[in-house]
């Protein structure tokens, strides 16, 4: 069966490595893009929280967890995006998949040790607006496109100081290259066939580091508290900025073809902040039963900025978000019925991003669910995710949104001696 799993986890990998177009919101545009990584697939199926750690659950959004898991654990996963994107007359749609972690954990007595790599930011979107040019008396439309992630790999280390109370670390390094191209054409008072095109990269790279406390008690001979706080301090990344302009025109084809020689544009580099972020949350539960749990995060967005400095149409603040959610097993060692034994998931979040275009503040809202499919000591995790971004007024964009998660959770024991009697 284990051999099965590692082979699905291939294709599943194999997939998603094909497919890292990671989103399309309008919205990835500003600042460091749309945040990807939200957890492991158990954790986005309870609305985010990151305060369940025990044996066989990998919880990447706590690196003090580390120190709870006693097998030996590979974990991948993906998740399918369905948008629809709505403005006051008009609606698209668009579809993404990609990947969302890939990571291995490794328990060393009272240690824990993982690495692995995931997404951390993602720039994707295509949008066409038309305007008229007073100067010229001319109507023209503008094709705006960006793509690119900034991704992170990262390695992290757990110590349980005694069975109540653990704490960990995480050294990310981030690195990533994101293009944003405009194109602009004259279609009237006559139809021009050649444009002008603007092409902007930025070569993203930097170190950053977060820390975690978990705690959990017994409240009574049955009953459980689980508590948690997660730290990261601010981090500045260096964005290498280039700018080119050129003017251009399509063949019969489709194809671009360069008309004059291009020019290089100088802009200056920037250096990037991700903000420092604060996460507390607590729950209460039954160890194989159930859970239920609230969290909080608090994250100094008022000190982002553009890639660009003359992006000048969006401002930041400072961003909460808030998570519920929680799981239920119906009777977790039944070996008449499968489905007693799986894990069912739901919760609720909400985020003010942080983002604010046109006085309007963009906030992300989100009800999911989820299943724990038992294979052995190991799990596949499907999680189901219905949400709305963004807003309508102001001319700005609403995106309602439909996420389908996949995630293997590989558990095993590893590099431990046979011993044969």
């Amino acid at each position: 069966m284990i051999k099965k799993l590692i082979v699905f986890a291939s294709i599943l990998f194999s997939i998603v490595s094909w497919s890292q177009e990671n989103t399309a919101s309008p919205y990835s545009y500003y600042g460091l893009g749309e945040i990807k990584f939200k957890g492991t697939e158990d954790a986005r199926s309870m609305g985010g929280i990151g305060i369940v750690a025990d044996s066989i659950h990998f919880n990447l959004l706590n690196p003090a967890s580390y120190s709870k898991i006693k097998f030996s654990t590979f974990a991948i996963g993906s998740t399918s995006t369905f948008s629809t994107f709505e403005t006051n007359g008009n609606s698209e749609k668009a579809k993404r998949t990609n990947l969302n972690y890939l990571a291995v954990g490794l328990p060393i007595k009272k240690f824990g040790v993982s690495f692995g790599l995931m997404p951390y930011s993602a720039v994707g979107y295509k949008i066409e607006s038309n305007s008229h040019n007073d100067v010229d008396n001319t109507d023209r439309t503008k094709i705006s496109t960006g793509n690119g992630n900034i991704n992170r790999l990262f390695i992290g280390s757990s110590y349980a100081i005694n069975k109540k109370l653990s704490f960990g670390f995480n050294i990310n390094y981030n690195f990533g290259v994101v293009e944003t191209q405009f194109i602009e054409t004259i279609y009237a008072p006559v139809e021009l066939q050649l444009r002008t095109r603007e092409k902007n990269n930025s070569n993203i790279n930097g170190f950053s580091f977060n820390t975690g406390v978990y705690y959990s008690r017994n409240l009574s001979q049955k009953l459980k508290l689980n508590s948690s706080f997660v730290y990261s301090p601010e981090a500045t990344l260096v964005s290498e900025n280039s700018r080119n302009i050129a003017t251009i025109f399509y063949n019969i084809y489709g194809g671009e073809i360069i008309s004059l020689p291009t020019q290089d544009i100088p802009v200056e580099d920037q250096k990037m902040k991700i903000p420092a972020k604060y996460t507390f949350g607590s729950g209460i539960g039954m160890d194989k039963k159930w859970f239920l749990g609230a969290e909080i995060s608090f994250q100094e967005n008022s000190k982002l900025r553009n890639r660009f400095k003359d992006i000048n149409n969006a401002t930041f603040e400072n961003s909460t978000r808030i998570s519920l959610g929680g799981y239920f097993v119906p009777k977790h060692d039944s070996f008449s019925n499968y489905f007693s034994r799986v894990i069912y998931r739901a919760g609720f979040r909400y985020e003010n991003t942080g983002l604010v275009i046109r006085n309007e503040s963009i906030n992300d809202y989100g009800m999911t669910f989820g299943i724990g499919l038992p294979v052995g000591l190991s799990k596949i995790n499907l999680g189901f995710e219905f949400g709305k971004k963004g807003t309508t007024s102001q001319g700005l964009v609403q995106e309602n949104y439909f996420n389908l998660n996949i995630g293997l959770s590989l558990n095993d024991l590893w590099f431990r001696k046979r011993e044969i009697n």
